[in-house]
């Protein structure tokens, strides 16, 4: 089965460390939002697979758009694809969007899991990031949508902020137990370039942690959210049982996905393909796309690099079947430094980094590439 994403790149305000594609014209959003139908009728047949098992609405700020809009894209998938085993339909949220009305049309869509935005508990945090809402406004949201019905909830915080760990971070931390939440998505904060905070950083008002602060802070994280009972599946993500996101799984484990609307991306298996960002352009019909063919290696790297961000890890079993047995053997040797250092574990053909030590994956997933 393939998943489906939209992107609804739209923002009432720009966060400082966000390099995702957005647009503060809000007044293009109809026009994208038609030009999305209209796509997603061309595109439909891009994936080999007809069948959906999860549909996800990003941005952007998704929650900008009314709940029947939602309904309505919903509505278009059932009619050009096979919906019927879709357990997962999520809505990415601004917490300030959560007014008590707009849960409860929400609640009346198809859409089931909501992942809200929330960051941090520190409102100084907050306004660093250019974040539109307070931390009592994300602890209503997560109530509100409870009473609404809404049983799958997923927030957002991120750590690795100068100047904001130690007890800011152990009360983010502590908050976002505290909302009893399904899942959590913790992030170290990425300075970008194209950013206000990267901005910030070339010209000396921001200075990023340091890789022992950054240390420090992960297994802060990690120890929270893990003695809480969340179970720290991915490089970035803690789930109680059973709630692991469906959608971001499905990218890891390479199955293929439609992407709608400007700056989307989508793969097919052997192709990727972006529509390119400007929502504009976009909203004029003049829809652009660019793309690129996977090789065996890039396949084999990919997989390597996605099973090590997640506690199953890499099958050597698997890659020698796939890309041959030299390729198993040359990852088997590469692993034995890292197995040695506690970093990797190896059980029977299986390698895999211990959840405490994904900070490190990308020096290990580097070491494993052909």
């Amino acid at each position: 089965m393939a998943t489906l994403y939209f992107h609804i790149p739209f923002c009432k305000r720009i966060c400082s460390y966000c390099d995702f594609y957005k647009v503060g014209a809000l007044a293009l959003m109809p026009s994208v939002v038609e030009g999305m139908h209209r796509e997603l009728d061309e595109r439909c047949g891009y994936t080999s697979e007809r069948s959906l098992s999860s549909i996800y609405f990003g941005g952007g700020t998704p929650s900008l758009l009314h709940p029947s809009d939602i309904e309505q894209f919903i509505c278009h998938a059932e009619r050009l694809f096979d919906v019927s085993a879709v357990k997962e339909i999520t809505l990415e949220a601004n917490p300030d969007d959560i007014t008590a009305e707009y849960a409860e049309a929400l609640a009346k869509t198809r859409v089931n899991r909501v992942s809200l935005g929330i960051q941090s508990f520190d409102d100084e945090v907050l306004k660093l990031m250019n974040r539109r809402h307070t931390a009592e406004v994300a602890r209503t949201a997560v109530r509100t949508l409870r009473r609404a019905g809404i049983e799958n909830i997923s927030v957002d915080v991120i750590f690795g902020i100068a100047g904001y760990g130690g007890a800011s971070l152990e009360h983010t931390l502590e908050e976002a137990v505290n909302l009893d939440v399904e899942h959590i998505s913790a992030y170290h904060l990425t300075i970008e370039e194209r950013t206000r905070l990267g901005l910030m950083t070339r010209k000396g008002e921001y200075i990023p942690v340091s890789d022992d602060v950054s240390e420090a802070e992960y297994m802060a994280v990690h120890n929270a959210f893990t003695a809480a009972g969340y179970e720290h599946y991915e490089v970035s993500n803690y789930a109680k049982t059973g709630c692991r996101a469906r959608h971001n799984s499905a990218y890891w484990q390479g199955v293929e996905y439609l992407g709608i609307g400007p700056g989307a991306h989508s793969f097919s298996g052997d192709n990727r393909m972006w529509c390119t960002s400007s929502a504009k352009e976009y909203s004029e019909g003049v829809v652009l796309y660019e793309g690129e063919e996977l090789t065996p290696t890039d396949h084999l790297n990919e997989y390597v690099m996605t099973s090590l961000r997640r506690v199953e890890g890499i099958d050597l079993d698997f890659i020698a079947q796939q890309w041959g047995g030299q390729h198993a053997e040359r990852i088997a040797v590469a692993a034995k430094g890292w197995v040695e250092s506690g970093v990797v574990v190896a059980d029977g053909k299986t390698l895999s980094i211990r959840p405490e030590r994904f900070l490190v994956s990308d020096a290990v997933i580097e070491s494993f590439f052909e």
